[in-house]
């Protein structure tokens, strides 16, 4: 069987500690195919996918796209960073300290950072935002691929791009952990919220293991001794939801379509 946790601080000991936590409670509860270490893939899709995996977390637009009907949803951490609220997240639009009086309009015709178009805190919601002020599909004069949030962050802050989508959690590692990397720039703006990325698990995965994984998930919020790893992860807790709560992400895909904004 296959766990990550990839999507924050992946590597970390924290993360470490996390999944230990989590793995224990799973043995506790009978499960006995449970790795003792998290995978660190390269190959994100091909790691979701994979028929093994007992727990992964994703981004919400894959979810709903690459992802749909091939996983099984098991929840969401709820996130303590600005711009997070119980299991819902947004993205913080970042420019240089130059221009952070400017309005979104003011952006028209500059250059945009993102870290990948099936990104729902770095493309799709930055999509959806600025679609109402598009005309004939065209707002910025470029878009930039980064592969990664902190990525765009170097980008925007070298003067190679002016804007960029960063997803709060991700935003709030960076002021905390690498101030350097955000010196000069600041919070111009912020999108539309969203449901947290989610946790998930394979298809396959027994209903009585997708039960286990939610229970320990949830003891592992309540363990007294992971306080200092939640506190570094900025996890606060844990929450179940309808796989229903994410059909918002698609539709801001079709809110954009239906300005005729189709792409960045």
């Amino acid at each position: 069987m296959l766990s990550s946790l990839s999507m924050y601080a992946a590597g970390s000991a924290a993360n470490a500690a996390l999944w230990q936590s989590i793995a224990e409670h799973l043995r506790q509860a009978g499960i006995t195919d449970v790795p003792e270490l998290l995978s660190q893939p390269e190959d994100l899709l091909g790691h979701w996918t994979d028929p093994d995996l007992l727990l992964g977390q994703t981004c919400g637009y894959p979810l709903t796209h690459a992802l749909a009907g091939k996983v099984q949803l098991v929840g969401a951490f709820c996130y303590d960073a600005p711009g997070c609220d119980g299991v819902r997240y947004r993205s913080q639009l970042i420019c240089r300290d130059a221009d952070a009086d400017l309005p979104l309009s003011g952006f028209r015709g500059r250059v945009v950072a993102y870290n990948s178009t099936d990104s729902q805190s770095g493309y799709n919601s930055l999509r959806a935002l600025v679609a109402p002020w598009s005309t004939d599909g065209w707002f910025f004069d470029r878009a930039v691929v980064s592969g990664a949030h902190r990525a765009s962050v170097e980008l925007v802050r070298s003067g190679q791009a002016d804007l960029a989508a960063i997803d709060c959690i991700s935003w709030a590692l960076l002021q905390r952990d690498q101030p350097e990397a955000v010196r000069g720039l600041t919070v111009c703006g912020h999108t539309a919220s969203a449901p947290g990325l989610p946790l998930i698990t394979a298809n396959r995965t027994p209903e009585h293991v997708l039960l286990a994984l939610r229970q320990a998930l949830h003891a592992a919020m309540a363990d007294a001794g992971l306080a200092e790893a939640r506190a570094a992860l900025l996890i606060r807790d844990f929450a179940e939801l309808p796989l229903g709560t994410y059909a918002e992400i698609p539709q801001m895909a079709q809110n954009a379509a239906d300005y005729g904004y189709f792409r960045l």
